[in-house]
């Protein structure tokens, strides 16, 4: 698989990740109808302070394995799985309001934008489970490619669609347009769940 090739599955496979309402989304629309698009990149730097050294962690214990069939195999299917199942709950989020959107009017008690960014990406269960399950297929994928340097690659790759979206959530929101109510964003939201899927089937076939 040459570079560009890389690049654009990452970003196809994350990007229903970046564009999925969870805590620092609502949190970015909060913020972000009073501060603007300056919240929405101080969440991001946030995130990213609790992310990317996950991330390495994870590449640094599967190194030596990322080669062995037996790791392949054990990861095709659970990251397999758990598309599927990302996929399923983000095109009924698509559909059904989440708590999270219903609450969202609700006044954060946080008023740091980092420290919202930092916390908010800590307490929340779905992204350690995604890069437990989901995410360790690309974290494989990029030892695979590159080494350590194909990690780097793919979470420059990824992380970028965080600053973009969280920044462009935050402005909208201070523009005062509605995101969450949108009829396209949640046919986008139920397309990428599709996508989710598709990646999902692919990997548990070509393992099974």
């Amino acid at each position: 698989m040459d570079i560009l090739s890389f690049v654009a599955t990452v970003i196809l496979y994350t990007v229903s990740g970046a564009l999925s309402p969870g805590p620092l989304f609502f949190a970015a629309v909060s913020h972000g109808a009073k501060h603007g698009a300056k919240s929405g990149l101080l969440f991001s730097v946030g995130h990213t302070l609790v992310e990317f050294p996950l991330v390495i962690l994870l590449a640094v214990g599967l190194l030596s394995a990322a080669s062995k069939p037996l790791a392949k195999s054990i990861t095709g299917v659970v990251g397999g799985v758990a598309l599927l199942v990302f996929g399923a709950l983000q095109i009924r989020g698509s559909i059904l309001p989440s708590k999270l959107e219903q609450n969202s009017s609700r006044k954060n008690a946080l008023q740091n934008p980092l420290l919202v960014g930092l916390i908010f990406t800590l307490l929340n269960p779905l992204f350690i489970v995604w890069w437990l399950t989901a995410g360790i297929i690309l974290i494989v994928d990029s030892l695979m490619f590159a080494s350590l340097a194909g990690v780097l690659i793919m979470y420059v790759s990824h992380v970028w669609m965080d600053y973009a979206w969280l920044t462009a959530v935050a402005y909208l929101a201070k523009i005062g347009t509605n995101i969450i109510g949108s009829k396209a964003y949640r046919g986008v939201m139920a397309v990428f769940g599709a996508v989710l899927i598709y990646f999902g089937l692919v990997f548990l076939f070509s393992v099974l």
